[in-house]
């Protein structure tokens, strides 16, 4: 049997395939709230076949988003126009997931089709924080360095993000500590030049999110599973690297994350990335193998046989794929075929998928 369409079970939740869409920006919410646009756009990925369908980065604070169009689940107006989504998504058998995110100093910035560069806040920008005052580019805000008090907060907004979630319908809540967000950015000498606790060595730049992962972890339900994406290198000498990455996944598990969704890169315009089909893979492999936590492995995966040879060869235990099923919503179901496995297909759809 094809392994890319085994169950999988986290916790008490059993992913029907091994197959997730990955968290994909819209830029499309009005004061952070979901629209029809985002029913519509996940749902269709729930019928495609998706076990596991996430949010986009969904902001837990308003100075947490990228930019103005971004969705949010820092009030409760927000959770219950999520609700709906996360409604239909389990109506269609796949997971409802949300990945809760900061974008710490590159906030306050145009979404893709809008412009470039710093939101100024007669715009509706904001003030960015970060752990160091430091821009990520000339063009992006400068940050506020964090204080205790606003790292507090950082915390606790996590934790109210999760607990919302929750309530929303969601079943899997995945931490962003990834591409240069606000957590990224603690964890990277790069980016984190602080002198306190919280910078320093490993222990230091790892605190803050060891303890957003414990908090998060606290809020959200024993029965479900708790992810982590994290950058694996920032592809720049002397920043973030895989060896870090591996003791940060270990540590992690050992506080409850239950899978370590591996991408790279984001934190600094200085980036020299290799790309290619596949390239991040080994990241997952080796996290996968010395930290001994599961996986999830993203980037140009856009074929079923490819998708497969991941999860068979042991390099991850899902794949997380974006700009194909943005491409093709029913990605799973054109794999299952190519794959020779039979899946299940809603009745309005029998007969395309029966022949």
């Amino acid at each position: 049997m094809s392994r890319l369409f085994q169950p999988l079970q986290q916790r008490g939740l059993q992913l029907r395939n091994r197959i997730a869409v990955s968290p994909m920006c819209q830029y499309s919410s009005i004061d952070g709230m979901p629209d029809d646009w985002h029913r519509v756009h996940l749902g269709s990925r729930a019928v495609g076949g998706a076990a596991v369908v996430f949010t986009e980065a969904t902001a837990v604070s308003p100075e947490g988003r990228i930019s103005p169009q971004d969705a949010g689940i820092w009030n409760d107006a927000q959770a219950g126009a999520w609700a709906p989504v996360a409604a239909f998504i389990a109506g269609q058998g796949a997971i409802p997931a949300m990945q809760l995110a900061h974008a710490g100093r590159k906030g306050s910035t145009y979404a893709p089709w809008r412009g470039s560069g710093e939101v100024p806040v007669q715009d509706g920008g904001w003030q960015v924080v970060a752990p160091s005052a430091m821009r990520f580019d000339a063009d992006y805000p400068l940050p506020v360095a964090l204080d205790r008090d606003g790292m507090a907060r950082v915390v606790a907004d996590y934790r109210a993000a999760a607990l919302r979630a929750h309530a929303a319908g969601f079943r899997i809540v995945e931490i962003h500590a990834a591409h240069g967000y606000l957590l990224h950015e603690f964890l990277s000498p790069l980016s984190n030049r602080r002198d306190d606790a919280y910078g320093g060595d490993f222990d230091g730049r790892t605190r803050l999110v060891r303890e957003v992962i414990a908090a998060v972890r606290d809020a959200w339900p024993e029965q479900l599973p708790l992810w982590l994406r994290i950058s694996a290198t920032d592809w720049v000498d002397g920043g973030w690297d895989l060896a870090q990455s591996v003791e940060l996944a270990r540590v992690a598990g050992q506080l409850g994350v239950d899978l370590v969704d591996v991408s790279s890169g984001g934190l600094d315009p200085r980036q020299a990335i290799t790309s290619g089909p596949g390239y991040q893979v080994p990241f997952a492999a080796c996290i996968r193998r010395e930290a001994g936590v599961a996986t999830g492995a993203v980037g140009l995966i856009t074929e079923p046989a490819q998708a497969e040879a991941i999860v068979a060869d042991g390099d991850a235990d899902v794949v997380l794929l974006a700009r194909e099923l943005l491409r093709d919503p029913y990605f799973p179901r054109r794999a299952s075929k190519a794959l020779g496995v039979e899946i299940e297909a809603p009745p309005q759809y029998l007969r395309a998928w029966e022949r």
